[in-house]
């Protein structure tokens, strides 16, 4: 009998974490059969038919169409519906990816029927309650059987935390496997079907701006201050700002005005983000994922947090964690674009075949 498999995803970067993992499930049909269940956790429009095609995963097999709400609103929703998918199409394996209210939700559902739960990037912690995703982090992990693990810090956690040593995996990042297939995709469009293409003859030399985060963008006075900060940096070098819509939404409420060398746009396709940050002279974000892309191709990366729960991108690559405070954010820009060029290393793993090591174990698992 075939080992069934659900694959969560409630968002975009969901999708893009276990897409590795489909692929590389499909090379084994007589082992594994999978299904692929979208909570709707997120609406993104550009998540249409060419998106799928981009990631080479067939559309998704479930679609609960949960959308937004508070937290409880929205976890208690998924976790509703998502019974309903499981008591239809039981599988013996849940695999959640990442932190978000899907990771969390979908996870509780499977323990209260008894079934096993693998959770991808498990372990990782930025020791910061206030973040909705450290506690999906640590609820998701403290009911987890299989335990896969992008670097070290996440076996240090888990074990502090009492997991056996056993159900813990370091097989390195599925993003990163991601990242690197859509590079060798990239280099083969045709110039003309990237809008930063443009961008980039335009302005040589740019660095990039993404930012989200409800405790930078929902309150004013960190708002400004982040907002007075890319206006200085911008002298310097022009900043692309494909801005969010909740960003959006803040800085129109806050009246906050950027200056015409703050280039903003509307959110990007995967394609056309990837081809604008892989040659920026730096990135300010405050983005988990961004500190690990932005890691694996040597570009400069400034973290606009308190903390990083990715401790690795910090010590072995090219991410600073600076704060919100305007001379801290200058002086790191300024470092970035006037220093020598500090490039740091790609971290153990993160070579494009986690998806390969995950499937090996996976196949233990199988019998």
């Amino acid at each position: 009998m075939k080992y069934k498999i659900h694959l969560i995803a409630g968002a975009r970067p969901n999708f893009m974490k276990v897409a590795p993992i489909i692929r590389e499930l499909q090379k084994h049909p007589k082992r594994f059969e999978y299904r692929l269940v979208h909570t709707g956790q997120h609406y993104d429009k550009d998540m249409s038919d060419v998106f799928f095609d981009q990631l080479e995963i067939p559309h998704p097999d479930f679609h609960l169409e949960v959308g937004s709400g508070s937290h409880a609103e929205q976890t208690a929703n998924i976790m509703l519906k998502y019974e309903k998918v499981c008591l239809a199409d039981l599988p013996r394996l849940v695999i959640v990816v990442g932190d978000v209210n899907s990771t969390l939700a979908c996870a509780i559902v499977a323990k209260k029927l008894n079934l096993e739960v693998a959770h991808v990037e498990a372990g990782l912690r930025s020791g910061d309650m206030a973040m909705p995703e450290e506690i999906n982090r640590i609820v998701t992990d403290s009911i987890t059987d299989h335990f896969f693990v992008t670097e070290q810090s996440g076996i240090q956690h888990l074990l502090a935390e009492g997991k056996p040593r056993k159900q813990i995996h370091f097989v390195g990042h599925v993003m990163i496997d991601n990242l690197f297939f859509q590079l060798d995709k990239l280099k083969a469009l045709p110039e003309g079907d990237l809008v930063t293409s443009d961008i980039k003859r335009r302005h040589p030399d740019y660095g990039v701006v993404t930012l989200h985060r409800p405790s930078n963008v929902d309150d004013e006075r960190t708002m400004t201050r982040i907002a007075a900060a890319l206006g200085e940096i911008s002298e310097r070098v022009p900043l692309i700002f494909p801005v969010h819509p909740r960003t959006r939404k803040c800085l129109d409420a806050f009246g906050i005005q950027l200056p015409d060398s703050v280039i903003t746009m509307g959110p990007l396709p995967y394609m056309d983000f990837l081809n604008l940050f892989r040659d920026a002279k730096l990135v300010l974000t405050d983005s988990g994922g961004v500190q690990e892309e932005t890691t694996a191709l040597g570009v400069p990366c400034i973290t606009l947090r308190d903390n990083t729960e990715r401790p690795i991108t910090v010590s072995e690559g090219t991410n600073v964690v600076v704060g919100t405070e305007k001379s801290r954010i200058l002086d790191a820009a300024l470092t970035a674009l006037t220093a020598p060029v500090r490039r740091g290393q790609r971290p153990a793993l993160w070579d494009g075949k986690a998806a390969e090591r995950i499937c090996a174990q996976l196949a233990t698992l199988s019998g």
